[in-house]
C-alpha cells in the first residue's frame, strides 16, 4: 500500500477528525481514511445508496439524544405535513 502525505490542514480539521477517531476508536490515519472513503463514494453516484435528506440529517446530528431525534423527527414530519397543504395552490398576489 502507498501513503498519502497531506499538508497544510487547518489545526481546527486536524482536531476534528482527532476527536472523531477517539469517539469511534479509530487511530488518526485510520479515521482520515474512513471520512476519505466515505467522501468519495458520496461523490461518486455509482456506489452511493439512496438516502432521504431526513437520513441525512439525522448522520449529521447523531450525538442527539433518542428523545432528541423523536423531537427533530417530529419536527421534520410538521414541516412536510405544512408542505403538503400548500402543493397545488395558486400562488397569491400573482393576478
Amino acid at each position: 500500500m502507498g501513503d498519502l502525505l497531506i499538508r497544510n490542514i487547518p489545526d481546527a480539521m486536524k482536531r476534528d477528525i482527532a476527536s472523531r477517531a477517539e469517539k469511534n476508536g479509530n487511530s488518526l490515519s485510520d479515521e482520515a481514511k474512513s471520512l476519505l472513503q466515505k467522501a468519495m463514494i458520496g461523490t461518486s453516484g455509482t456506489n452511493a445508496p439512496a438516502r432521504s435528506a431526513l437520513e441525512g440529517f439525522r448522520e449529521i446530528f447523531s450525538p442527539l439524544t433518542e428523545k432528541e431525534q423523536e423531537e427533530f423527527a417530529g419536527i421534520m414530519d410538521e414541516i412536510e405535513a405544512e408542505r403538503k397543504k400548500d402543493f397545488g395552490r395558486p400562488l397569491e398576489g400573482f393576478d
